[in-house]
């Protein structure tokens, strides 16, 4: 039984079609109604989902021309991978992820009906990843598995409501409403990134409405632009490869052939992608509002990247292009602290690199998508190199690869802190109660204010 809740908990798809159902049985909603609603949520993540991996299918072959070509050596930042190998070298490992997963979503139901930070994280593979983290760190740092599960699931719980209300301004920016929060472990980096490019970028000259040499105008489309930049970046990365690296990634296709096809192939799985997010989102929404009414009024999902990516597909492009040069940047000065050297992730820089510039582009227009991408690639390798001694994977068998996710590096740092200072439980509950405080403050004032308007 708890292996069918978890199979539902980390299969996007099903859980929040699931989740369309009873936002929508809630409603009352007519049963043609109910059917329609929850399976174009089924169909629109999984149109995303094939979106998506096509975009990796493509890309995948540039990432390894990339390296070749600018000689990059180190480890791969690859959370699932990491996870992953955890959960399958050590059972306990395996075993507490689902359990903290499980009562960790429990714990942010509860946090987000009782606390003014009423945010729902639906975003399956990273309460995946977070859940195995924090199993791997307790393992490591030698808790029970009673103890492990316990403080792991109502940090998890903290996760969840915390991190995407740090996002949750920018995100009302970026759509214009309050409806759909940010659910992904990035969520400190982007948000960072994005604050120091308002600094440095300028809020009145917005990416999306930078104006075209009328020659120029068939640039506004988000599939020519995304074409042209993709073709680019292919070509140049392939020439400077090499025909004959590259023609053992082509098979018997011609090798410069096989790279044109890879920059269109790209810019199709993006295509693709939108048009599940906005089939997605057009269901999620309304059903979504049936749950927040009943378990949790006020209530906001917090769903996974690629939902702000219609919003601005230029930042999007800026911000992904500008996260490499700063994985790259990045990667360079790793070498200074004598631990790894983390590889830029050109599958992480256009999902959530392209996320930080449609951030920046929010606060700092496109100078301000630029900077942000750059400071973001910075956040995607330097603090990769930083945390990666602290536990280390090789003692676990596992080697080239790393954790690469900010928010997931944070805590962990903070775990190992205060538990060689002995205060874990102190920290927990200390920081429980805050959340829940908050709740009952703001409630009082509300309710004084009410007093004041009537006396």
């Amino acid at each position: 039984m708890l292996e069918f809740i978890i199979q539902l908990l980390t299969t996007p798809a099903i859980m929040l079609g699931l989740v369309a159902l009873i936002g929508l049985l809630i409603q009352r909603k007519a049963f043609g109604d109910v059917i329609k609603g929850t399976f174009k949520t089924i169909l629109g993540i999984l149109i995303l989902s094939a979106g998506a991996g096509i975009i990796v299918d493509y890309i995948t072959p540039f990432s390894e021309m990339f390296t070749k070509a600018f000689n990059l050596t180190g480890v791969v930042p690859f959370d699932e991978a990491v996870i992953g190998a955890l959960s399958e070298n050590v059972n306990e490992i395996a075993r507490n992820t689902s359990l903290i997963l499980a009562f960790g979503f429990v714990v942010n139901i509860i946090l987000a009906r009782f606390s003014p930070f009423k945010y729902i994280y639906l975003t399956g593979h990273m309460l995946w990843i977070m859940s195995g983290a924090l199993a791997w760190a307790f393992y490591d740092l030698g808790y029970s598995t009673t103890e492990a599960v316990l403080w792991g699931s109502l940090i998890q719980g903290l996760v969840l409501v915390l991190f995407p209300a740090l996002a949750q301004p920018i995100m009302r920016k970026v759509t214009g409403n309050n409806e759909i929060a940010y659910g992904h472990l990035t969520t400190s980096g982007v948000v960072l990134s994005a604050y120091v490019g308002k600094v440095f970028g300028n809020a009145s000259k917005d990416s999306e409405e930078v104006k075209m040499p009328k020659g120029l105008e068939m640039f506004k489309d988000t599939a020519i632009s995304i074409s042209a930049v993709m073709l680019i970046l292919y070509l140049i990365t392939t020439l400077v490869a090499g025909p004959e690296f590259v023609s053992t990634l082509s098979g018997e296709q011609n090798w410069l052939v096989f790279s044109i096809i890879q920059a269109f192939g790209f810019t199709a799985g993006v295509l693709v992608l939108l048009q599940g997010v906005r089939m997605f989102l057009g269901e999620i929404v309304p059903a979504f509002r049936g749950v927040a009414v009943k378990l949790v009024p006020g209530a906001k999902p917090a769903l996974d990247v690629p939902v702000i990516f219609g919003f601005a597909p230029t930042a999007l492009m800026l911000g992904f292009v500008f996260s490499v040069i700063g994985m790259i940047i990045g990667m360079f000065v790793s070498k200074a602290f004598g631990t790894v050297i983390p590889l830029p992730s050109i599958i992480g820089g256009f999902f959530t690199g392209g996320a930080a510039g449609i951030f920046g582009n929010a606060l700092g227009g496109r100078r301000g998508a630029m900077v942000s991408g750059v400071v973001y690639g910075l956040v995607l390798t330097i603090p990769v190199a930083l945390f990666y001694p602290l536990f280390g994977l090789e003692e676990y068998g596992i080697s080239g690869i790393a954790l690469l996710v900010p928010d997931g590096i944070i805590v962990l740092t903070l775990l190992k802190i205060f538990s060689d200072l002995n205060i874990i439980p102190v920290v927990v509950i200390v920081s429980i109660l805050g959340v829940l405080a908050t709740g009952l403050i703001k409630k009082k004032k509300k309710q004084e204010s009410e007093v004041e308007k009537f006396a």
